[in-house]
């Protein structure tokens, strides 16, 4: 089912045209397609629709599988990551045949006279390649979900403050029946009805060791931030789902929750006993709390280190202090970005600015052991340059490991939606 060397050059020769007009490429697509599908509404994110994000993320995922297609295997840890997405939103084979009518149209708007039959069916065959590759891994996923591959409810147990605006909410099933494991690190996608009248969607980490009768997410409040680019004005788009969360689903409310998912984990069947170096940001802590928590429980000999960025408060800080407590092996570096009352240095803080791992000791950072393992979860940003930080230390990049949840031009991800 190969591209032939004719089709593969009609379709690497119009790449370069596709690329500079990418955004186009996929306003056109998302608006003919959601007009024509106004049931998709409760798969793809509206926020990032508005600022752009979504278009530049499908796009950027078809042009560099297309660019790759004979050579693709670089792309694959990518493509497992979208699998995961795509799986944990009920993404279903149909949905791919819709995309794939609506994206081929855009290109040839895009490409007007250029976008020949012989171009079209060369794209049309690219496409299809792409779509049979998600959809037969996807097949082996929701396999292994076993009989939860569509949405469950569960009830909100109780709402819990972890540090300022960030929430743990403690999700207890309705059917009352055992909750398979997971591995710490995944997520789960939670729905709940949105004012616009459609289900929507966001992926939370489960921030708490796998319990068969209930699951724990922490959520952040979204504020929202500025944007600017071709498709929309500079305003700010906070986030729907989470302040819903956290202003109107108290105690007793629904939420449907999927499977829990991910390519981002601590493999708990591995019975390595390397140290291993968690560095999180922000509300990035939730999945280090789940790795940590099962690390003690299960192999409390294994030594931790755990560096985190926070703002004025630190999530999870008494929690995090009894494991230290309870723990000689577990070490702590917490950097403070806004701090609100010096005192506290040295109680709640070691530090009292932006993280900078060159402030944290190398033995903190078990840069000697050469089988260390390092898990970054942040802002999109601050993983990179984390992950750039640690290369330029000498760790080999596949000791590091971190999850880009969101969508954009960093790296091609999924074009369903983002956290």
């Amino acid at each position: 089912m190969a591209l032939s060397y004719q089709q593969l050059k009609l379709v690497t020769d119009t790449i370069p045209v596709l690329r500079e007009h990418g955004e186009r490429v996929t306003t056109i697509f998302y608006t003919n397609m959601m007009q024509d599908h106004p049931e998709l509404n409760n798969y793809f994110n509206s926020v990032n629709q508005k600022n752009g994000r979504q278009p530049r993320a499908l796009t950027s995922a078809i042009l560099n599988f297309a660019s790759k297609i004979n050579h693709n295997s670089e792309l694959i840890p990518k493509f497992e990551r979208m699998c995961n997405k795509h799986c944990s939103l009920g993404i279903r084979p149909e949905h791919y045949e819709i995309v794939g009518k609506y994206l081929l149209r855009a290109f040839g708007e895009v490409l007007g006279r250029a976008m020949t039959p012989a171009v079209f069916a060369a794209w049309e065959k690219a496409y299809c390649l792409l779509a049979h590759m998600l959809i037969g891994r996807e097949a082996q996923l929701y396999k292994d979900f076993e009989r939860w591959t569509s949405w469950r409810k569960f009830k909100v147990d109780r709402v819990v403050p972890e540090a300022e605006d960030i929430f743990s909410f403690y999700l207890v099933p309705q059917d009352g029946m055992k909750l398979p494991k997971f591995s710490p690190g995944q997520y789960v996608s939670l729905r709940i009805y949105s004012p616009e009248g459609y289900m929507k969607a966001r992926q939370y980490s489960l921030s708490e060791a796998w319990r068969e009768d209930y699951y724990r997410i922490s959520v952040r409040r979204d504020k929202g931030a500025r944007y600017s680019n071709s498709v929309s004005n500079s305003h700010f788009q906070p986030g729907l789902v989470s302040n819903i969360l956290i202003d109107h689903m108290g105690a007793g409310s629904i939420v449907e929750l999927s499977h829990p998912a991910g390519d981002f984990f601590l493999d708990v069947n591995n019975t390595s006993n390397m140290p291993l170096v968690l560095i999180s940001a922000g509300v990035g802590v939730a999945p280090m709390v789940a790795i940590a928590n099962t690390v003690t429980d299960i192999q409390p000999r294994r030594h931790i280190s755990w560096i985190q960025g926070s703002g004025r408060s630190v999530p999870f800080e008494e929690h995090v202090a009894q494991l230290q407590r309870h723990n000689s092996n577990f070490r702590t570096n917490v950097f403070e970005t806004h701090l609100a009352n010096s005192d506290a240095i040295g109680i709640s803080y070691d530090y009292d600015f932006r993280m900078d791992l060159a402030k944290v000791s190398e033995d903190d950072l078990y840069l000697q052991n050469s089988g260390a393992e390092y898990y970054i979860c942040g802002p999109e940003q601050f993983m990179l340059e984390m992950s750039d930080l640690l290369k330029a230390k000498g760790v080999g990049a596949a000791r590091i490991k971190f999850e880009l949840f969101a969508t954009g031009d960093l790296a091609f991800r999924h074009p369903w939606t983002a956290k």
